[in-house]
């Protein structure tokens, strides 16, 4: 980037959710100035020297302001779920990701991460030992993955010599603060709700936080 290390500008998208924390914590300890952007004001992040950019992320002109003088962007934020109005998805996940593009080459930003999702490429069966190199599908069970997958195609199509883009997919992130998956997990336990799935043979990754 031609920017000594220690004093690179980093906008986290999402950075007052359960992963964006995460990432604004990692990168202050490295010495990076963060600024967080998100809808509300986060009050998760005020133990940490971040930048607070409160906006939607369908708001081009509130993008332009959060990416100026930032020399990266991780874009974690996203509408997530199973069920909703298909436009609510489209609307954020594929909208607010090319405005954030768009606002970011326009502002001079040399790199972009987006957090994809490993349901982009499901298909319906099985997919154990499997890379990048598999294609989409040409049908979705929700709204969230084909969106998710409308993005991840533009963020990937984006990139150039000026701006270099990469696309990871965790599947199913916990730990510490998780307020969604663990919980969900224990509170079924107790209600006698989960239910053996195959023959304990069942192979799923899951990545810690």
């Amino acid at each position: 980037m031609g920017k000594d290390k220690e004093n690179l500008n980093v906008l986290v998208t999402g950075g007052g959710g359960f992963l964006g924390q995460y990432i604004c914590r990692l990168l202050v300890n490295k010495g990076w100035k963060v600024t967080a952007f998100q809808r509300g004001p986060a009050p998760e992040l005020k133990s940490i020297p971040v930048t607070i950019i409160q906006g939607d992320i369908r708001d081009p002109k509130r993008l332009d302001t959060a990416c100026r003088g930032q020399d990266a962007v991780v874009h974690t934020a996203a509408k997530a779920g199973i069920w909703g109005p298909y436009d609510e998805y489209f609307s954020v996940n594929v909208r607010g990701t090319k405005n954030l593009l768009q606002a970011a080459k326009r502002a001079g930003v040399k790199k972009f991460v987006y957090t994809s999702s490993p349901s982009v490429i499901f298909d319906n069966r099985h997919q154990q030992g499997i890379d990048e190199t598999v294609d989409y599908p040409d049908h979705y069970l929700a709204a969230y993955p084909q969106t998710k997958a409308i993005a991840e195609r533009a963020v990937l199509k984006s990139a150039g010599t000026d701006f270099a883009v990469v696309a990871l997919r965790p599947h199913l992130i916990w730990g510490p603060g998780d307020k969604h998956l663990i919980p969900r997990l224990i509170t079924r336990a107790k209600q006698k709700r989960l239910k053996k799935i195959g023959r304990n043979k069942n192979m799923v990754d899951a990545d810690f936080v």
